[in-house]
This record gives structure tokens, C-alpha cells and sequence, in this order.
């Protein structure tokens, strides 16, 4: 049970910060004929109408060749990392980490998730502590 509830804290953790951010990424502004949303994190802008209850948005011209571009880039580099990864293997799948790394790696790990469940731990007895008060005997 106690897993359970660390495994929740910690993957709320992870995805509050993202969520929060992608909330706040776009800004709506009513215009006489529906909405410009704007990117906060690139300014970029897109004139949006309502059409059947939904908020429609285009992208301009230049956003879209923006967009494709930023595409292409991404893919090249995946390509250039999917080479890397299989440099220096015969045969040309990918290379896995050594048996040395691999343990580095979960060393890692290992340190990482004691020290959690040690912070854990010291909440669960803080909570199974009573309050100091004064003494009624």
C-alpha cells in the first residue's frame, strides 16, 4: 500500500509542473469576429472563430512553414542520434550500455529511491507521532 501511495506522489509530481505549464502556454483575446490565441512561449498568433459550439483555429502561412521546418529539424536530428546509437555495432542494430554502465546506472537508481522512500518513511512517522503538549498527568 505504501508503494502505491509513493508511486502517486511521485508521478504527481512529474506531470503537475508540465500540466501547469502547457495551461499557461496560450492566452485568448475576443476580437469583433472571434479570437486571436496567442503562444506566450513563441508569440506566435492564430485568429480562431467558433463554429458549432467548438473554437476553430488556423495557422498562418508562415507559422505552418515554421512548423514543417521545425519537423524536418526534429527528424534529422533523430536520424543523426539513431546513427550515433548504432555506431560501432557490426551489424548495425543499436548498441546496448556495457555491463559497467548498466550498473552505474541503477547505483543510481538505487540511491535515488532509498533517499525517496527515507524522506517517505520520516513523513509516515511524523504523521504517527502524537503533538508534544503539556503534561497532563
Amino acid at each position: 500500500m505504501r508503494h502505491l501511495v509513493v508511486a502517486a506522489v511521485l508521478g504527481g509530481m512529474l506531470a503537475a509542473p508540465a500540466f501547469a505549464q502547457e495551461t499557461e502556454r496560450y492566452r485568448l483575446e475576443r476580437t469583433d469576429t472571434g479570437f486571436v490565441r496567442m503562444d506566450t512561449t513563441t508569440g506566435q498568433m492564430s485568429v480562431c472563430e467558433e463554429q458549432s459550439g467548438q473554437l476553430v483555429c488556423r495557422t498562418s502561412t508562415d507559422e505552418r512553414v515554421a512548423y514543417e521546418e521545425r519537423i524536418d529539424d526534429l527528424e534529422r536530428r533523430v536520424e543523426a542520434l539513431e546513427r550515433q546509437a548504432r555506431a560501432g555495432s557490426d551489424d548495425g542494430t543499436r548498441v546496448l550500455p556495457s555491463e559497467e554502465e548498466f550498473e552505474r546506472s541503477l547505483g543510481y537508481m538505487r540511491r535515488f529511491f532509498q533517499n525517496f522512500f527515507d524522506i517517505v518513511e520520516g513523513w509516515e512517522k511524523d504523521l504517527r507521532t502524537p503533538e508534544e503538549g503539556p503534561d497532563r498527568t
